[in-house]
């Protein structure tokens, strides 16, 4: 698995390289990261890798040749043919099931802009697939970046330390694409609060009935969407769609 990354900022990602769960599967070389400063690909003494946008208009534009020359310099460095990932709030949506694909995959090319955008002859030329973590709008691509490549590593064999916990998560396909069920841990009673008694019970059904329902109903409160998409994709089970039917909002 290997990212290359196209970044102004790669002192960025030394947060994703050294630190948590990814920066232990680094150092393990289950994953490799490789950045490329579109800076290193200019010929002018200034290092230019913008300029205005023609048509007028505020802010700068990021220009295509530098932005291609390290796209091509990362496609030497591979032996693969990986997809050249922009992260764009004109992207479709970053969702867990994209995360696992990306999971099986070598990994990706990850264009991070900056200023008002990217020469559009770039885009074309040269990105494969445009993904956005919602609708909003941040300083560049990077802190998007670094949460496509958290998402993905936690996902390959052997970075978690159980092999379940990422099963667990939500929109896991292990949960039909729902949101998890709350989680508790020592002590049994905080504040007056205890950990409901079926978590305490031993009886592995009955937690595991516990847990589906407390996901049914949490994505049902938050992400009555989740639910739907779920049940058009015939992932409820008629116990499910009981239990649903049961809540009362």
């Amino acid at each position: 698995m290997r990212f290359d990354v196209i970044t102004l900022f790669p002192d960025m990602f030394s947060v994703v390289r050294d630190l948590g769960v990814t920066g232990r599967a680094h150092r393990r070389e289950q994953w490799a990261l490789q950045l490329w400063n579109p800076r290193d690909f200019t010929q002018d003494i200034h290092r230019t890798v913008d300029d205005r946008p023609y048509g007028g208009g505020p802010g700068m534009v990021m220009m295509a040749e530098p932005l291609e020359k390290a796209v091509t310099a990362a496609r030497s460095a591979r032996k693969d043919t990986p997809a050249v990932i922009l992260l764009s709030p004109a992207g479709k949506p970053f969702t867990q099931s994209r995360a696992q694909a990306l999971a099986h995959s070598q990994g990706a090319i990850l264009i991070c802009g900056r200023y008002e955008g990217l020469d559009q002859r770039f885009i074309n030329r040269c990105v494969t697939e445009e993904i956005s973590l919602g609708d909003f709008v941040l300083s560049g691509g990077e802190i998007p970046a670094l949460a496509v490549i958290d998402s993905v590593i936690r996902l390959l064999p052997g970075v978690l330390n159980d092999a379940d916990s990422a099963r667990q998560d939500s929109f896991h396909e292990d949960l039909t694409g729902l949101l998890d069920s709350p989680h508790y841990t020592r002590p049994e009673v905080y504040e007056s609060e205890s950990v409901p008694a079926e978590l305490l019970s031993g009886h592995h059904a009955n937690i595991a009935q516990w847990r589906r329902r407390q996901s049914l109903k949490i994505t049902a409160q938050r992400r009555p969407d989740l639910i739907e998409a779920a049940r058009r994709n015939g992932l409820l089970s008629k116990a499910d769609e009981a239990f649903l039917k049961s809540l009362l909002f």
